[in-house]
């Protein structure tokens, strides 16, 4: 019996290698299988709604019935709750651009220059609403902005007939939208719990970073250690890197910090489409933000000051262990199935550990041992309330609400460069009566509109060109080849999901993905597919053309008469992070400051400056930038701890005097880091030298000494960042533009 099995298995084994030797290596990985099930699925989804809304527009004899399928193409997203979202505000951008197409055109509709004149001004604004808004919020601004100009654009010929375009396209876009949401609601499988069970291996994932820094940390014994593993590099390994530097965790630290934080923003939307679908994480879309929020805070709290620590003081070392150990149990707790019903286990852990730390706090320990002792603990305070966050089924009363950080510079950029091509295009026409002038219009304004909505208009405005100038030839061959033959509407459909394949298809690939939606979306514009069909190869070669040249004056406006400026705006980033520590220090004592509101404010700001950072070129220091934009996070934390101490600790009056005098110096903070970096060291000094009438009172003045020295030690580790002559604010041919945050001019 043994030997049979054995003999079966070994043929079962024979025919898997027989198997994957034969079929290409994408049909044996399971994630590339996996990847293209999903995606055939998805398409499959998208070719199957664009058949019916097309039939349907056919039906209710619309006008334009391929403007169904552009919805469609629009609309569809392989997540339930984000289809619905841009759904619904798909229709209130297209009515509220309906209402002011009609509104324009009756109030100009004898000014032609006034006219494109106003056109362009509402599709200004559009693109700046557009940039500032999240999710698919963006899409109601966007559809205002081209939704215009798609109402406008058959009525230039007979205005009286702008009410009636206005009707048929909200018509079209109505029917879209129902479609697309009834096929994938049906059709696609719904697991709100997914949610859940990525933010719980979130959760791990940030503890296990967590865990392994500590664990590194534990590993150090002396500052003679770290300077023998400096002067000997060869002997160190890749996992246990640290020196006086202030730039200088292990690499793997780096890689998994780059992972986690990547997957923490693909977190953010699914928390916010799952709501949209589900009542359930509706009621607990609240508590799950702000859970998400405190686990990235945690994850940037690990930066390369913490080894200075380390080397100050080395008693800090039985400390990380512990800390270490504790994480090793959580992570052995959330192993458990069902762990996030029942996470009193890591509760328990948790406040054993930290009431571990707080005796060792009581112990007098040096001023480094107590800096590690009160940001560990700031550390486990933080993952408990995280758990908290997402555990809990109600709402938190207390919980804040973070404000979105709202770009001004880059989104009046991109409202100046929609309303600066809208007028150019609409004068084009204008001056040279072009006969394909509305389609130029409509080309510009609508790429103008889905521009805003990426991370970096132009550097996406190139991609964006050339997805629709490939679907010109494209067009031009389903027109000559394929429509002339077509004697039925299935033909029809399968022609048009033959030819958007391409651009369906590779839609959430990152490297294609905004060429291939130009493609999409564009060619069911070049088709020119109306109700009834009219074949007119003149036409469609003016139209043809007129993209072409549309194509070309979307890249010369984006790229080269208003081009980006990543550097300027990574430079205002900077600023805008040094200006909130100043007005975290200088604001009114009595002034509530939720940590998690501002903590949350300055995260955005971190992740547009790291994503600014990737798109200069080689020559600045983008790790450099990233790990002092993570250590502004903890010098916030230690302001926001000595504007406590100085309201409830029990200084006498030289003390209470020195902290205020050390707060106010932050105001230097740009002009003269250093200076403040001097002022905070001797509040120390003075502090230093008080004495107090009781242990707890003795304590907390300790503390107080320890956050300005760590805040000093901040500063003077990354002086550069903060100066606002600093590296990054300089042009690029100017000397030091290059340099490092750790030095100053």
């Amino acid at each position: 019996m043994n030997a049979r099995s054995e003999h079966s298995s070994h043929t079962l084994f024979s025919l898997n290698t027989l198997l994957s030797r034969c079929l290409p290596a994408f049909f044996s990985d399971e994630a590339q299988w996996n990847a293209f099930k999903a995606t055939a699925g998805y398409s499959a989804r998208v070719f199957l709604c664009i058949g019916i809304a097309v039939f349907l527009a056919f039906m209710f004899q619309l006008h334009s019935p391929l403007s169904a399928a552009t919805t469609v193409l629009i609309v569809a997203n392989p997540t339930v709750g984000a289809m619905v979202s841009k759904s619904v505000w798909r229709v209130i951008g297209t009515v509220i651009g309906a209402v002011i197409s009609v509104g324009i055109m009756a109030v100009f509709v004898q000014s032609p220059v006034l006219y494109f004149a106003a056109l362009s001004v509402f599709v200004g604004i559009a693109c700046m609403v557009a940039t500032f808004l999240r999710f698919f919020r963006a899409y109601a601004a966007v559809l205002t902005g081209y939704t215009i100009v798609i109402i406008a654009a058959p009525a230039f010929a007979d205005p009286d007939n702008i009410f009636l375009s206005a009707m048929g396209r909200l018509s079209a876009v109505v029917t879209g939208v129902v479609v697309t949401a009834c096929v994938f609601m049906v059709t696609s499988p719904r697991k709100p719990s997914a949610v859940m069970e990525k933010l719980g291996n979130a959760f791990r994932d940030t503890i296990l970073h967590a865990k392994n820094f500590h664990a590194q940390e534990g590993l150090s014994a002396t500052p003679e250690e770290h300077a023998a593993e400096e002067n000997n590099p060869s002997e160190t390994t890749d996992t246990a890197t640290t020196g006086t530097a202030f730039r200088s965790l292990p690499q793997p630290l780096y890689d998994s910090r780059s992972r986690l934080l990547a997957g923490m923003a693909g977190l953010t939307p699914a928390i916010e489409f799952a709501a949209a679908d589900d009542p359930d994480m509706q009621a607990r879309i609240s508590n799950l933000r702000l859970a998400l929020n405190r686990l990235t805070g945690l994850i940037v709290s690990y930066h390369p000051y913490w080894l200075n620590l380390s080397l100050v003081d080395a008693q800090s070392c039985p400390v990380h262990q512990h800390v270490a150990e504790t994480l090793e149990h959580i992570l052995h707790f959330t192993e458990q199935p069902g762990w996030l019903e029942n996470p009193a286990p890591v509760s328990t852990c948790l406040h054993d550990c930290l009431k571990n730390l707080e005796q060792l706090s009581r112990n007098n320990p040096a001023p480094g041992l107590l800096a590690t002792l009160d940001n560990t603990r700031d550390i486990l305070v933080q993952i408990d309330l995280a758990l908290y966050d997402l555990t809990s089924l109600r709402r938190d009363r207390e919980s804040s609400y973070t404000r979105q950080y709202l770009e001004w510079p880059v989104a009046l950029r991109n409202g100046v460069r929609g309303m600066f091509i809208a007028l150019l295009a609409g004068m084009l026409w204008y001056v040279f009566h072009w006969s394909a002038g509305p389609m130029l219009i409509l080309y510009v304004v609508a790429a103008s509109s889905l521009l805003s909505t990426a991370p970096s208009a132009g550097k996406a405005s190139p991609m964006m060109a050339t997805g629709t100038m490939l679907a010109v030839p494209m067009g031009f061959l389903c027109h000559s080849l394929f429509l002339p033959r077509i004697d039925g509407y299935p033909l029809l459909w399968l022609t048009l999901c033959l030819f958007l394949l391409p651009g369906v298809w590779l839609q959430f690939h990152p490297r294609y993905s905004i060429g291939a939606f130009g493609y999409a979306v564009f060619f069911t514009m070049l088709l020119s597919i109306n109700n009834p069909i009219v074949y007119n190869d003149l036409a469609l070669t003016n139209n043809w053309m007129t993209m072409v040249a549309a194509c070309v004056l979307l890249v010369l406006v984006f790229r080269v008469i208003l081009p980006p400026d990543h550097r300027l705006d990574a430079a205002r980033l900077v600023s805008s992070l040094t200006r909130s520590l100043q007005q975290l220090a200088l604001s009114h004592s009595r002034k509530p400051v939720q940590w998690i509101a501002w903590e949350g404010l300055q995260l955005q700001k971190i992740t547009r400056l790291m994503m600014r950072l990737s798109f200069i070129p080689s020559g600045i220091d983008r790790q450099g930038y990233t790990d002092a934009a993570f250590a502004t996070l903890s010098l916030g934390r230690l302001i926001l701890r000595l504007r406590w101490n100085a309201e409830h600790v029990k200084l006498n009056t030289q003390a209470r005097s020195a902290l205020e005098n050390a707060l106010k110096a932050f105001a230097m903070l740009r002009h003269t880091p250093l200076a403040t970096a001097d002022a905070l060291e001797q509040a120390a000094a003075i502090i230093h030298a008080t004495t107090t009438e009781h242990e707890g009172a003795s304590l907390m003045r300790d503390r107080t000494i320890s956050c300005l020295m760590q805040a000093a030690g901040i500063i003077r580790a990354i002086p550069g960042f903060y100066d606002k002559y600093g590296p990054i604010h300089r042009s690029v041919d100017e000397a030091g533009a290059d340099a490092s945050v750790s030095t100053l001019a």
